[in-house]
C-alpha cells in the first residue's frame, strides 16, 4: 500500500488543504493520504497554535466520510522538535508493509536541503510536490525521487482564516462545512 504523508499544522485545516489531499489521493498512484498534524513548528508563532487534539479533531471533521484520507497524530508522541526523517523512520518500522511518500509544496522543496538528513529522505522516499506560485523549486526538482504534480491551488492560508475569526468575520466556504460549524460554536481562534 502506498501512503502519501501530508504534514501540516492545519491551524485550522481549510479547503486548500483538503483540495490538495483529495487531489493527491485521486490523481496519483497513492492508495491513501494521511494528513499528519504536526506539533509546534519552531518557525511558527506558538501563541496562535490551537491544541494538538483540537486540530486533529478539525482534520477528522474535514475528512468526514472520505475513505482515501486519514488523519494521523503520529508526531504527538515523538520527541519535539519533530524532524521528518525521524517520523519517517518510526512509520517505516511500525508499518513495514507500507510505502510512504512525502507530499509537500514547492516552497518546502526549495529549502529541503536545510532539513535534517534530507539526503536520506530523498534516497528512501518519493516526494510528490505541488508547485506554489512565487516559490522556486530549486535543483532538487530534477531528483529521480521528486515528482512535480500539477495540483489545483487556492491562495488561502490558515493565518488569514484565524485573522477573520478574530475579527468576527465569516469563514464560510474557506473551510469544510463541518469545520465551519464547529468553529462557529467553539472559541478556538476567537481571541488573538
Amino acid at each position: 500500500m502506498k501512503i502519501g504523508l501530508f504534514f501540516g499544522s492545519f491551524n485550522p485545516v481549510h479547503i486548500g488543504h483538503m483540495i490538495i489531499a483529495n487531489f493527491m489521493s485521486e490523481h496519483t498512484d497513492l492508495d491513501e493520504v494521511w494528513m499528519v498534524i504536526s506539533p509546534h513548528n519552531p518557525h511558527k508563532n506558538k501563541a496562535s497554535l490551537a491544541n494538538n487534539y483540537d486540530r486533529l479533531h478539525l482534520v477528522n471533521l474535514a475528512i468526514g466520510e472520505n475513505t482515501s484520507l486519514r488523519s494521523s497524530s503520529i508526531e504527538f508522541n515523538l520527541p519535539v522538535p519533530s524532524y521528518t526523517i525521524d517520523t519517517l523512520s518510526y512509520l517505516k518500522e511500525k508499518y513495514e508493509d507500507k510505502e510512504f511518500v512525502l507530499i509537500m509544496g514547492g516552497d518546502n522543496l526549495g529549502t529541503l536541503h536545510k532539513w535534517k538528513n534530507y539526503e536520506q529522505i530523498l534516497l528512501h522516499h518519493k516526494i510528490y510536490v505541488y508547485a506554489r506560485p512565487g516559490y522556486e523549486l530549486g535543483d532538487l526538482q530534477n531528483h529521480k525521487n521528486v515528482d512535480i504534480v500539477e495540483a489545483p491551488l487556492l491562495s488561502i492560508s490558515a493565518s488569514f482564516i484565524r485573522n477573520l475569526i478574530a475579527a468576527q468575520k465569516s469563514i464560510r466556504y474557506l473551510v469544510p462545512d463541518a469545520v465551519y460549524t464547529y468553529l462557529k460554536e467553539n472559541p478556538l481562534y476567537k481571541s488573538k
